[in-house]
């Protein structure tokens, strides 16, 4: 039994409205500090998206913790292409790169496996050290940290280390190549800048062929200090042999914090021979929170000979051309088990950790989908999206205001308020989550006007059903909001349960089309619920609205007052 229509107090449904828009546009306007307009998809401002599929040498899914490490390891090359705004996202197994505007062809070729791979220590010096600074050893009055590999357990005195902030360095490249181009680059300027880098940083004669020839070890040490003064260890610098060095030559590079500048030798155990690695901590030997490391059995034997003829050396872990760790080796290990300890604290090995464990699985990508538009082509497809949604509203406005009169421009006014709201959470979510309206976007929220107009036609109908009942139109809103409301929130439900899965099942642009199709059915329930329904309450209460001219219900109001007046008449006769 519908409650009587005075109880039904239409100012707190519009108060509570209202308390939403503001609030939404308040967390617009003064909050976040961006420009209050949708983030754009490069679909419809331009840009690079590459899509990566990620796979494994068995076929087996990979893990998430090792998706997550490999869009991290990906993120830093992007960031060395020096452009702004770029962003790498997980998709199910897939990796998305993508880039605005002009400056994403680069993105293209990101995909390549990390390289995690350990060398030889042949020199290192601190990045601010002045020309011709004794290398190799620690300089007189710095600190000395005391990080170094042993056999797990902890056997063996740690030796002493160069200073604190070892083992790590943003990106580098040679001074002479740091600037940024303005529109990101061509093709061969980075293959040239590349180039450029081997010749100075990969020179196989940083290493003597003999080291008992004193010509060669002095050609050795000038094309040594030649690289180093030519590196830079800055951070934000952008490194053009990330991803790119070659593993069978030496190589100068900076710790991943930019505190070291190293000579290394080439790559005598990859990465991909790790085979596990976890950070713990250390009570029993009290070296604090260590790293346990294993490799395979090739890796292991490898390991061995060379510790076994290294004793004292430093091993780098390198990973895309950053020294990540440079522990000195205390003692020859056999089968491979190893424990690097040093100054940790639990975030530091357990970073170090995830970086020797999932930097070294042979994780690689597909480029199953890469799709470059210009600005040109973007701003014409939002013009076409802008168009299509407008024509699609024109229509529905049309029809609505012909069909149900006054109804009808309460459905105008509804999707007016329905279209504030949605921009203003498609503003939030760009900024909280990263959203990015593409032009699957656009066309979820064009078959969602459809979805909104459905529900103002349910209630319509049901409002004409009651009136032909022989109520009149006061009357038949509260009776007709009751039947109407049960069927909209069915149909609804059953719309965003099915965006809902497709945005699960989905990948790539179809998750846009679920996401703002989902996000549109659960607005039009605010929207039917807190204004049409109200607005139409209003209306039935007003004699100058609710007049059949207005409202455009005069027939289905004389066929209720002749049902009424047959009901009346049939009652009349049985009682005579």
């Amino acid at each position: 039994m519908a409650p009587p229509a005075g109880q039904f107090r239409p100012g707190r449904y519009f108060a509570f409205f209202i308390a939403i828009a503001a609030a939404l546009y308040s967390l617009v306007f003064f909050t976040g500090g961006g420009d209050p307009t949708p983030k754009l998809g490069i679909d419809l401002k331009g840009g690079t998206r590459v899509t990566l599929t990620a796979r494994t040498p068995d076929g087996s899914e990979p893990s998430r913790d090792q998706l997550q490490q490999a869009r991290e390891i990906i993120q830093n090359r992007v960031n060395g292409i020096g452009v702004s705004g770029a962003e790498v996202v997980l998709d199910g197994s897939n990796v998305v790169i993508t880039v605005p505007g002009q400056e994403g062809e680069q993105a293209k070729t990101l995909g390549q496996t990390a390289k995690l791979g350990i060398r030889k220590v042949v020199a290192v010096q601190p990045a601010g050290a002045a020309p011709g600074q004794q290398q190799g050893q620690p300089q007189p009055g710095q600190q000395q940290p005391g990080e170094g590999t042993g056999e797990q357990g902890g056997q063996g005195d740690p030796t002493t280390e160069p200073p604190a902030g070892e083992g790590s360095g943003g990106g580098s490249a040679p001074a002479a190549q740091q600037q940024d181009d303005g529109d990101g680059g061509d093709t061969d300027e980075v293959a040239q800048r590349i180039q450029q880098a081997k010749q100075v940083r990969q020179n196989p004669d940083l290493i003597p062929a003999d080291p008992s020839d004193q010509r060669e070890v002095q050609a050795a040490q000038m094309a040594q200090q030649r690289a180093m003064n030519q590196l830079s260890c800055a951070p934000g610098q952008i490194d053009p042999l990330t991803g790119n060095d070659d593993p069978d030559r030496p190589l100068v590079a900076c710790g991943d914090d930019g505190a070291q500048k190293y000579v290394l030798g080439p790559v005598f155990l990859p990465g991909t021979q790790i085979e596990t690695a976890s950070a713990v901590y250390d009570s029993q030997q009290g070296n604090g929170w260590v790293v346990n490391l294993s490799f395979n059995d090739r890796g292991g034997r490898t390991w061995a000979d060379f510790t076994s003829a290294n004793v004292g050396e430093r091993a780098a872990f390198v990973l895309d051309t950053e020294v990540v760790s440079a522990p000195s080796i205390n003692q020859a290990i056999a089968g491979g088990d190893t424990q690097i300890y040093g100054d940790f604290g639990q975030a530091e090995a357990q970073n170090l950790a995830d970086v020797l464990k999932y930097g070294s699985l042979p994780l690689s990508f597909d480029s199953s989908d890469a799709t470059t538009v210009s600005a040109t082509l973007g701003l014409a497809t939002l013009e076409a999206g802008l168009i299509a949604g407008a024509v699609g509203l024109a229509l529905v406005f049309v029809y609505c205001l012909f069909y149900y009169r006054i109804l009808g421009v309460l459905t105008v006014l509804s999707l007016a308020l329905s279209a504030m709201i949605i921009y203003a959470v498609l503003v939030l979510l760009g900024r909280w989550i990263g959203y990015t309206l593409d032009i699957a976007g656009v066309v979820g929220f064009i078959v969602a006007i459809g979805v909104t107009a459905d529900s103002f036609v349910v209630y319509f109908e049901r409002l004409k059903d009651e009136m032909r009942e022989g109520r009149t139109f006061r009357s038949a809103v509260p009776r007709g909001w009751v039947k109407a409301r049960r069927t909209i929130l069915a149909s609804d439900a059953v719309m965003f349960l099915a965006a809902v899965v497709l945005y699960v099942l989905a990948v790539g642009e179809v998750k846009g089309f679920a996401f703002t199709l989902g996000l549109s059915t659960v607005l039009d329930l605010i929207v039917v619920f807190l204004i049409t329904h109200p607005l139409v309450a209003l209306v039935a209460k007003s004699k100058k609205l609710s007049s059949p001219r207005l409202s455009g219900l005069g027939a289905v109001q004389r066929i209720g007052s002749s049902r009424r007046t047959a009901n009346r008449l049939g009652t009349a006769v049985k009682e005579a």
